[in-house]
């Protein structure tokens, strides 16, 4: 390979500005895995704890035993059981207050399973617009690390009476590494958003039937409970 257009040795002899986008790009990339990896094992857990919680949920037990056991554990619980424990809590709050009408239990339950609901969205949701805005803007920065490049090659060729390949080519590839290294962060991070956003969306799917469910179960129980 010639030295001139070796990669390590273009960027050793980038103009600054080349150089500056460079480093950023690198640094957006390196963050970028990071949040990638990071999220992907999130999405894992609560993929797990969900469906563990569910077969639980559907297994027959109780629902004061399900209730229970969410409030005593500390750590280790998924969206899907916080949002059970959330309207659970608030049922049976309103129970206590000796409230007997079905329209404002199932309400206030409701409520506050949205308000659960919502919180998990917003957890399991964080990070995706870094890993958006990587995808969208890191081949403008490398775009324009390119232009600064050609616009510097093409000022420092001004003064040679003659041109060749030979003296235009390291300059135009030193230019076009910032935009290889802009694609290079952008990639992963818009597969990774794609997958990500088809994840959180059926999950938060997956949270909005089940809040439904046990509305109606709540909802049957309450009226098995009313005398005719």
């Amino acid at each position: 390979m010639n030295q001139d257009l070796d990669i390590v040795h273009l960027l050793l002899n980038a103009s600054w500005v080349v150089k500056a986008v460079v480093v950023l790009l690198l640094a957006v990339s390196i963050a970028s895995w990071a949040v990638i990896f990071g999220k992907a094992a999130a999405l894992g857990r609560i993929h797990s704890k969900n469906e563990a919680f569910e077969r639980a949920f559907w297994s027959g037990t109780s629902m004061h035993d399900l209730y229970t056991a969410a409030i005593q554990k500390t750590t280790g619980t998924g969206p899907m059981e916080r949002i059970f424990a959330a309207g659970m809590r608030e049922f049976l709050k309103l129970r206590e207050r000796r409230i007997a009408e079905t329209s404002v239990l199932l309400d206030g339950a409701q409520r506050a399973m949205r308000a659960a609901y919502q919180r998990e969205l917003d957890v399991m949701e964080s990070q995706l617009s870094f890993l958006g805005s990587v995808a969208s803007v890191s081949p403008y920065i490398g775009l324009f690390g390119t232009v600064w490049g050609i616009m510097h090659a093409f000022t420092g060729l001004a003064g040679l009476e003659s041109v060749t390949l030979a003296t235009v080519a390291p300059g135009i590839a030193e230019a076009l590494v910032a935009t290889a290294i802009g694609l290079f962060a952008a990639i992963p991070a818009v597969v990774a958003y794609n997958r990500f956003s088809t994840k959180v969306d059926r999950a938060a799917s997956h949270m909005d039937v089940f809040s439904d469910e046990f509305s109606n179960i709540l909802q049957r129980n309450l009226s098995a409970q009313t005398p005719t």
